[in-house]
C-alpha cells in the first residue's frame, strides 16, 4: 500500500465517538492514520473498519496520555515521524459536578489530559511543521469554553485554555504555513457523558448532536478557513461580535495608571 499523498493524521482519543468519526472522515479524504487511545481492542476495531473501506495505512498505539511515559512516547513519534502532517488533539475528559462536590484528583487528571497533554503534543509536532512550512493542528474544545456557568468550572477553564491556545498558535504560526482550528462542540452523543457522570439520555434531545454531524460540520469549517468552529451556532455573526469585542479591549488592558473609576 502506498503512502497517502496528504500524509498521516495522528488522532488522540480515536477509539470511540468524535475521534473515531474523524478517523473515518480523514481516511476518506486520503490520510494515513495513527490512532491513539487507551483501549487497544476498540482501536483495533476502528482500524479494521477503516482499512476495509479505504486504501490507507492505519496504525494503532495504545497510550494513556495522562501518564508521562505514554505521553512521551507519542511526543517522540510526533517529533520523529516526518509523514505526520495533521495532529488532532481530541482526547479529553469532562466534569459535571460543582467544585464543592468534585473529586480533586479526578479534576487534576482531567486538566492533565485536556491541557497538559494537548500542549505537549502540539509543542512536539509544531517545530517539524514549521521546518517543512506546512501542517495542521486541530484542537477539540467545547462550547463551555464560552459559558463558564455551565457544568464544572475546571472543565470549562480547561476548554477555554484550548481556545486561547489555538488562537495564540494561529497568531504565531499562520505566516509559517501552519493551519490551526479549534472546534467547540455542544452536547454530542458519545461515551464522554457517561465518563463525566451525566449519561447523555439525561440531556434534552433537542440539544444533542450526533458525532457524525459534528465532525462533518467541523471539517466544513476547516475547509472554509475558520479558526474557531462552533457547529451548533446558527449565526456566526454572534461569535464574530464576541471576538471583535475582545480585540477592542486589548489596547486598554495594560496602562500606567488605573482607570478613573478607581481614583479618588
Amino acid at each position: 500500500m502506498t503512502t497517502a499523498k496528504l500524509g498521516t493524521a495522528l488522532i488522540t482519543g480515536a477509539s470511540t465517538g468524535i475521534g473515531a468519526v474523524y478517523a473515518d472522515r480523514l481516511a476518506k479524504r486520503g490520510y494515513d492514520l495513527i490512532l491513539v487511545a487507551r483501549d487497544q481492542v476498540k482501536l483495533e476495531k476502528v482500524a479494521s473498519q477503516i482499512k476495509a473501506e479505504y486504501p490507507v495505512n492505519v496504525e494503532v498505539i495504545s497510550a494513556d496520555l495522562t501518564l508521562k511515559t505514554d505521553l512521551a512516547k507519542i511526543e517522540d513519534r510526533l517529533r520523529s515521524d516526518s509523514s505526520i502532517t495533521l495532529l488532532l488533539n481530541n482526547a479529553g475528559l469532562g466534569a459535571t459536578s460543582k467544585l464543592v462536590d468534585a473529586n480533586l484528583d479526578e479534576l487534576e487528571t482531567m486538566i492533565t489530559l485536556n491541557v497538559t497533554a494537548l500542549t505537549r503534543l502540539s509543542g512536539a509536532v509544531v517545530p517539524s511543521f514549521v521546518k517543512r512550512g506546512k501542517g495542521v493542528v486541530i484542537n477539540i474544545a467545547s462550547i463551555v469554553a464560552l459559558a463558564p456557568e455551565m457544568l464544572n468550572g475546571a472543565y470549562s477553564g480547561s476548554k477555554a485554555y484550548v481556545v486561547n491556545f489555538t488562537q495564540s498558535m494561529h497568531h504565531e504560526l499562520a505566516d509559517k504555513g501552519i493551519k490551526v482550528q479549534a472546534v467547540l462542540p455542544g452536547a454530542i452523543d458519545t461515551p464522554f457523558w457517561d465518563k463525566s457522570g451525566l449519561p447523555v439520555h439525561n440531556l434534552p434531545s433537542q440539544i444533542v448532536m450526533t458525532p457524525e454531524n459534528l465532525v462533518d460540520a467541523a471539517l466544513a469549517g476547516f475547509d472554509q478557513g475558520e479558526l474557531i468552529t462552533i457547529p451548533s451556532l446558527p449565526d456566526i455573526a454572534q461569535w464574530e461580535s464576541l471576538d471583535a469585542a475582545r480585540k477592542v479591549l486589548t489596547p486598554n488592558l495594560s496602562r500606567t495608571i488605573p482607570a478613573s473609576r478607581y481614583l479618588n
